[in-house]
C-alpha cells in the first residue's frame, strides 16, 4: 500500500505529475541519464548533411519519452555544447539553433519556448555579473539565431537591443554590434520604425555618454553599423555574409515543409513576459499549466482548479462555448480562439499554435462549420478563416470535404438558417477555389429529393450569377477530362438545364434569363473542354 500512495497526496488527494512523482527513485534516475547520453550522442554527431536524420531521431524520442524530460534534457546537452567562456563558432551556433527550430515546426511549439526561456534566464543571470568571459555574447548569439530560424519574434531582439542601449557601457556596446551585425538586416525588414527609434536612441547615447569610454573606436563603429544598416547598405559592415545563414533557411524549409505545424510558429513574447513566466505563467504556450501561489493557495477550494480555457477566456464566452455544446476541452478552446481574435488572421496564427495534431487538428474545421452555420445570417468570417486554412494545407480542404458530405445527407432536416448559411458557405468555397466542384459528387443526380434540389438550384444560380466568366470557366474547367467524374458532369449539365434555365425563362426577368443561359453555356463548354480535346 505504501508504494500506490507515492502518485496521489494522502492528505489533500491531489494529482501528482509524472515527472514529480519518485523523485528519488534510481530506476528513474537512470531512465533519464541513458535519455541523456541518447541526446548527447546524437547532439555531438550533429552536422548540416545529417540534419534530417539526428532531428528524426529526436522527434522519435519526443514521441517515447516524456515531453518535459525530453525538452530539459535536450535543452541541458545544447546550452552544454553552445554556451562556453570561449566566443562558439557562428556555423556550430547556427546548426544548433536550426536543430531547435526544425523540432519546434515538427514536434510543437513548447520545445523552442522552452529553450528560449532557459536561454533568456541564464542569458539575465551572466549579463548581471560583468565578466571576461563571453557566455553572454554565446547567449545572445543563439537568441539572434532563433530569431533567424523563424522560433521567436523580433519584439524579443528589440527589448534586448534596448537594453543594451539604455546600458550603455563598453561591453553594452560590444553586444549591440554583435547582435546588429548578426540579424540587422533582418529587423530592418521586419520593422523598420522600430530599428530607426533605437538607432537614433543609440546615437542620443553615443554622443552622451561615449566620450567618458576608454576606446572610442568602438562606438564609432557602432555607429558606422548603425549608419549602414539604415541606408540599407550591407558593404559598409565589414564580416558581414549572409550566405550561411541563407544556406541553412534553404535547409530548414526543407525540413518543415510537411510539418503539421504551419509557416508562421513565431513566439511573440517579450524579455519581460519571459523573465517574468514563473509568476505571470506561459501565455504564449496553449495549453501550458501554472502553478503560481495565489492559484494554489487553498488546497480545498475547487473553484481555483481552473481548465486552460477558463484561464484564458471571459466567463461569457465560455459560456457560450457550453452553449453551442463544445464539450470538450479542444473544441472549447478552438471555439474560444474563434469568437475572440482581432481579425481572421489573428485567429488562424493562434488555432495554429495550439499544435494540433491529426483528430485533434481536425476539430478545426469541425468547430468552425458549426460557428458559421448556426449563426442567423451568414458571416463571411468564417468563410474567410476557412479559405485560410484550405490554402494551409491539402488536409484541411479534406476535413472540409468530408464534413460537407455529412451535411448534404441532412439537408431535409437543417434548419431554414442553417441551410441558407451552408449554401453561401459552400458557394463561397467553390468561387475562391478553396474546394472543387468534386464535392457534389456524392449526390446521386438520378434520385434528387425536394431539398437536395432546393439546394443545388441555390448554389449553382448563386454560383453563375454573381461568378464572372473566366473565373466560372476555370471552377467548373477543374472537373472537366477526369474519367470518375463523368456522372457529376453529365448531372450538373443536366440538372443545369432542366431546373435552372427553364425556371429561370419562366420565373425571372428576360435579361437574368439571358445572362443565366449565357454564364451556363460557359460552365457546359469548360466541363466538356478537355473531352473535346481527348476526342480529337
Amino acid at each position: 500500500m505504501q508504494s500506490s500512495n507515492v502518485q496521489v497526496d494522502s492528505t489533500a488527494g491531489k494529482y501528482v505529475p509524472p515527472h514529480l512523482r519518485n523523485t528519488g527513485d534510481d530506476e528513474r534516475k537512470a531512465e533519464l541519464e541513458k535519455l541523456k547520453r541518447n541526446v548527447k550522442g546524437l547532439v555531438n554527431r550533429l552536422s548540416e548533411p545529417n540534419m534530417a536524420s539526428i532531428s528524426g531521431q529526436l522527434e522519435e524520442l519526443y514521441m517515447s519519452c516524456s515531453r518535459k524530460d525530453m525538452n530539459d534534457t535536450l535543452t541541458e546537452v545544447l546550452l552544454a555544447a553552445c554556451v562556453t567562456p570561449a566566443l562558439m563558432p557562428d556555423r556550430l551556433l547556427m546548426e544548433h539553433v536550426l536543430l531547435i527550430s526544425v523540432l519546434h515546426h515538427t514536434v510543437g511549439i513548447e520545445v523552442g519556448a522552452h529553450f528560449l526561456e532557459t536561454v533568456v534566464r541564464k542569458f539575465d543571470e551572466v549579463y548581471k555579473i560583468p565578466s571576461e568571459s563571453k557566455e553572454c555574447d554565446n547567449l545572445v548569439a543563439i537568441v539572434g539565431y532563433l530569431y533567424n530560424f523563424q522560433v521567436v519574434h523580433s519584439v524579443l531582439i528589440f527589448d534586448i537591443l534596448k537594453l543594451f542601449v539604455g546600458a550603455f557601457t563598453e561591453k553594452d556596446v560590444e553586444l549591440v554590434l554583435f547582435v546588429l551585425r548578426n540579424v540587422g538586416f533582418a529587423l530592418r525588414k521586419d520593422d523598420a520604425l522600430a530599428l530607426k527609434e533605437l538607432i537614433s536612441e543609440g546615437q542620443r547615447k553615443a554622443s552622451n555618454v561615449g566620450s567618458k569610454f576608454h576606446d572610442q573606436n568602438r562606438v564609432r563603429f557602432m555607429l558606422e553599423t548603425m549608419l549602414a544598416l539604415k541606408n540599407n547598405d550591407m558593404r559598409k559592415i565589414p564580416g558581414y555574409d549572409p550566405e550561411p545563414v541563407e544556406r541553412l533557411k534553404k535547409l530548414q524549409r526543407t525540413l518543415i515543409h510537411r510539418s503539421a505545424g504551419g509557416s508562421d510558429m513565431k513566439l511573440r513574447v517579450s524579455l519581460d513576459n519571459l523573465l517574468a513566466a514563473e509568476q505571470v505563467g506561459r501565455w504564449w504556450i496553449v495549453g501550458s499549466s501554472w502553478s503560481g501561489a495565489p492559484m494554489i493557495s487553498e488546497q480545498g477550494n475547487a473553484n481555483s482548479k481552473q481548465s486552460t480555457a477558463e484561464g484564458q477566456f471571459s466567463a461569457k464566452v465560455l459560456e457560450l462555448a457550453r452553449k453551442q455544446r463544445m464539450n470538450t476541452e479542444v473544441r472549447r478552446n478552438i471555439f474560444c480562439v474563434i469568437m475572440t481574435s482581432e481579425d481572421y488572421l489573428d485567429a488562424f496564427e493562434k488555432l495554429l499554435r495550439m499544435g494540433l495534431k491529426d483528430k485533434q487538428e481536425r476539430e478545426i474545421v469541425h468547430v468552425l462549420m458549426d460557428c458559421c452555420l448556426q449563426e442567423k445570417t451568414f458571416n463571411a468570417y468564417y468563410a474567410v478563416l476557412g479559405e485560410k486554412f484550405c490554402s494551409q494545407d491539402r488536409r484541411f480542404q479534406m476535413t472540409f470535404q468530408f464534413n460537407l458530405w455529412d451535411k448534404f445527407r441532412e439537408l431535409s432536416s437543417l434548419p431554414s438558417s442553417t441551410f441558407n448559411n451552408l449554401v453561401q458557405l459552400v458557394t463561397r468555397f467553390l468561387q475562391k477555389k478553396c474546394l472543387s466542384l468534386s464535392i457534389l459528387k456524392v449526390i446521386e443526380f438520378g434520385e434528387l429529393d425536394k431539398p437536395t434540389v432546393r439546394f443545388l438550384r441555390q448554389v449553382l444560380t448563386k454560383l453563375l450569377k454573381e461568378t464572372e466568366p473566366e473565373d466560372l470557366a476555370s471552377i467548373f474547367g477543374r472537373i472537366s477530362g477526369i474519367p470518375k467524374l463523368g456522372m457529376l458532369r453529365e448531372g450538373l449539365k443536366l440538372f443545369i438545364s432542366h431546373f435552372l434555365l427553364k425556371n429561370a425563362q419562366s420565373q425571372g426577368p428576360a435579361e437574368q434569363a439571358a445572362m443565366l443561359s449565357e454564364r451556363a453555356q460557359v460552365a457546359t463548354k469548360a466541363m466538356e473542354a478537355k473531352e473535346a480535346k481527348l476526342k480529337l
